[in-house]
């Protein structure tokens, strides 16, 4: 016999960056609030130390593995050193834990760009999506902790009358602490100074050449990529800092609030953890009433420590006002189709009733590319000297002396590992500027099974990681393997020439992002330094547009349940966020992007669970519950 149903005004699936800050709203509120997460609490240092975010991707407490394909072709599949034969694709890491994927990811924290948002706004007619609104949502969910609040203050209104001084933008209230690594953390290392004093050289030259006005050039030099005045195509190019979701030298992300408020006296916002949703619940009117799921640890499986265990009966949650889908780029479509709500042919294929025809549910799926180059330095990085940089192992004998730093909040530890960023544009003809380089002292090539334990095995390596923002190529999807809520979905994101990005430009910009990384690490070789990835083997254009053909990869998957214009029939959500021919059930999460945004998607998102708060909220004060 199954259990009683549980009943909440709202039901959110999904515990990340979409679901979390919603809950978090909702609840304080004054709205019931039943959060359903597949996976339980994992805490403990894998979690709370920044530097140990690789780590905590492979953690087997919350590690859900999906393996994609990058290429139909196999041949050209099989030409990735990442490929795993055995599992048909490439290692897509995501988690399963209360906090979703902002509990492993690296808490890279910058804003979108501007027409991210005007883009939206002009695309569905409605202007609460443009810029200047959702610029609100990140001031009021950020805690900025690297400029005090007074000082932004002062320095702001005396922008009035200096612009270059202006560093408004920033909210100092809200939920999400964020900082950046002390400069002074580089003082230790010599041939680190030379590697940005090198990037920083000749980013300089290309920028001095750029049309700025004077007020743009000098707040340029403030290195801070999230402040509004920077937020133009020429003013972001250069050399930045690297804002993280970091506070007193841990890790935050949605699971502080949504713990801090599910204890709170007289809290409405439960958390189920180890609940995995199988299937919504739709009335004869097509109407969302409430969420199926069964309960059990390593269900999933994605997990890698699955155990095929029989899941509890299947339990029903109950939403007497809403249900919001917040299970990411490759559940929640997943999850529509499952219960009949996709493209109509392929729902049948799997024996699954049609309840709504929607071919836009899994369609459109879109990620960065991101490479590297890595370098060899002459002797090992003196930031990287005494620490062990993974979590304390069974059987370590002495003890970590960065680690004891950490716990009084200073060194590497603290860090994300993210020395400096540089936003540079592919070409001239860039509408935004669309690189993002990092550097990082780790030799870092990508993700695969166990590659974590590679990224300080030898610590004399110093990696550029180039990421192509804003690409062109929505050809990949997100379909049913089986109707085995249990089984992971087929995700394909044809890379390069099998997608839709005709004319090449994507490829075009990742390899000028890689001869623009060559010419930092370059300079370096006077010292003794060499490239040892991709190789000097890897010469000529030709040469690099195969290296990056074979070996690009992503991490910030998006676009699967897209938010689109009336009449459109790829279109599967409304602007505010409604799943269409479906009523009572929104989508908040990555997979709403109808095209990409900015550089790291996590800070967009945050952004959109505040506005869908809004949303939610405003029709809950016009419709009472169980007619809404």
């Amino acid at each position: 016999m199954s259990a009683p149903p549980l009943s909440a005004e709202y039901v959110i699936v999904g515990s990340g960056a979409g679901g979390g800050p919603l809950a978090v709203r909702l609840a304080t509120a004054g709205h019931s609030v039943l959060v359903l997460e597949a996976g339980e609490l994992a805490a403990g240092l894998v979690y709370d130390v920044p530097v140990f975010h690789g780590f905590a991707t492979e953690s087997p407490d919350m590690a859900w593995n999906f393996f994609v394909s990058h290429y139909d072709d196999e041949t050209q599949a099989k030409r990735d050193e990442k490929y795993d034969a055995g599992r048909g694709g490439v290692l897509y890491p995501r988690s399963a834990t209360i906090g979703g994927c902002t509990a492993h990811n690296a808490m890279i924290t910058v804003y979108p760009n501007d027409a991210d948002w005007d883009d939206i706004a002009d695309l569905t007619g409605d202007r609460s999506w443009d810029a200047a609104t959702m610029r609100t949502y990140f001031e009021s969910l950020e805690r900025c902790t690297y400029w005090p609040k007074w000082i932004a203050t002062v320095v702001s209104r005396l922008a009035r009358f200096f612009p270059a001084l202006d560093v408004r933008g920033h909210g100092f209230g809200g939920w999400l602490p964020t900082s950046i690594a002390k400069p002074s953390l580089l003082a230790k290392d010599w041939q680190l100074i030379r590697a940005v004093a090198s990037a920083a050289e000749k980013e300089l030259g290309a920028w001095q050449e750029k049309p700025l006005k004077p007020w743009q050039r000098l707040s340029r030099w403030w290195f801070d990529p999230n402040i509004a005045a920077v937020q133009n195509k020429d003013s972001l190019l250069g050399l930045w800092l690297v804002p993280i979701a970091v506070g007193a030298a841990r890790r935050h992300g949605t699971r502080e609030p949504l713990l801090e408020t599910a204890a709170a006296p007289g809290s409405k916002l439960r958390i189920l953890s180890g609940c995995c949703a199988t299937r919504l619940v739709l009335d004869a009117q097509n109407r969302c009433t409430g969420v199926e799921f069964v309960t059990g640890a390593h269900l999933y499986r994605a997990d890698p420590n699955a155990t095929g265990a029989p899941p509890r009966p299947v339990q029903v949650a109950v939403a007497t006002r809403e249900v919001i889908v917040a299970g990411g780029t490759f559940n929640t479509p997943q999850l529509l189709k499952l219960s009949g709500i996709g493209p109509a042919d392929e729902l049948r294929e799997f024996g699954i009733e049609v309840r709504v025809n929607l071919p836009g549910v899994g369609a459109n799926l879109q990620d960065r590319y991101e490479v590297t180059v890595v370098t060899e330095m002459p002797r090992q990085l003196g930031l990287l000297t005494g620490g062990t940089f993974r979590p304390p192992q069974p059987g370590d004998t002495e003890p970590d002396p960065l680690l004891a730093a950490w716990r009084d909040g200073k060194g590497p530890y603290t860090t994300n590992g993210a020395l400096l960023a540089i936003i540079a544009s592919s070409s001239p003809v860039a509408p935004l500027p669309d690189l993002f380089l990092f550097a990082l002292p780790a030799d870092f090539r990508g993700y695969r099974v166990g590659y974590c334990d590679d990224l300080e095995r030898n610590k004399d390596r110093l990696t550029w990681a180039i990421l192509k923002a804003h690409t062109n190529n929505r050809a990949g999807s997100v379909a049913l393997r089986s109707a085995d809520p249990l089984d992971p979905p087929d995700i394909r994101f044809h890379y390069f020439e099998e997608g839709s990005d005709a004319a090449g430009s994507d490829l075009d910009a990742v390899v000028a992002g890689v001869k623009l990384a060559r010419g930092f690490t370059g300079r370096l070789s006077a010292w003794g330094a060499r490239e040892i990835w991709p190789g000097p083997d890897v010469d000529t254009d030709e040469d690099i547009r195969q290296y990056v053909r074979d070996n690009a990869w992503g991490h910030h998957a998006c676009g699967t349940c897209a938010i689109g214009p009336n009449g459109d029939p790829n279109a599967v959500l409304d602007s505010e966020f409604r799943v269409r021919g479906v009523s009572g059930l929104r989508v908040v999460d990555a997979s709403v992007f109808p095209q990409i945004p900015g550089y790291f998607i996590v800070t967009a998102v945050y952004m959109i669970s505040e506005k869908a708060a809004d949303v939610i909220l405003a029709h809950a004060a016009r419709v009472p519950a169980q007619t809404s």
